[in-house]
This record gives structure tokens, sequence and C-alpha cells, in this order.
């Protein structure tokens, strides 16, 4: 049986794993639909709010698709705000 500690440990290296493989999915659509640079789009996403609650496991945002995260980005550049959906 795994302790608490070792359970945190493994939840969030599975995370971390997970946004290996997202977040380089959300770069691209940011790069398509803005029709900017990967470095302008990786700036862009790691500069961002949604990019600071995506990095939280508990936020579940990594649930959603890259094309939803990057909805919720540019929600976030117009408005300055961040309205998560209730499936997050």
């Amino acid at each position: 049986m795994l302790t608490k500690i070792q359970l945190f440990k493994k939840m969030n290296t599975e995370h971390k794993a997970t946004l290996q493989m997202l977040v380089p999915m959300v770069i691209q659509v940011i790069m398509d639909y803005k029709k900017i640079s990967s470095i302008e789009a990786i700036k862009l996403l790691y500069l961002s709010v949604l990019y600071q609650k995506l990095e939280k496991e508990s936020t579940k945002l990594w649930h959603l698709s890259p094309l939803a995260l990057y909805e919720l980005l540019e929600m976030e550049l117009q408005t300055g705000k961040i309205i998560f959906p209730t499936e997050a």
C-alpha cells in the first residue's frame, strides 16, 4: 500500500507526463489559429494565468482538449478573465 507521500509523488509524476504531451498540442493550436511562431506561442502560453492553473493537477484542466484550452487562453487574452468550464 502506498503512503500519502508516495501517492502524491506518483500523481505529480503522472500529471507532469500528461502536460508534456498536452502542452505541445496546445502550442500547435495557438500557432495555427494566431499564425505566430512557436517561440511566440510558447511565450504566450507559459506567461498566461491559464498555464499557471494548468500546472496545478487539482484544477483538472488537463482533462480539456488542446482546442478548449486555446479558447480559454483567448478568453484570458481578450477579457483578462477565465471562466472555467464545469467539466474541468
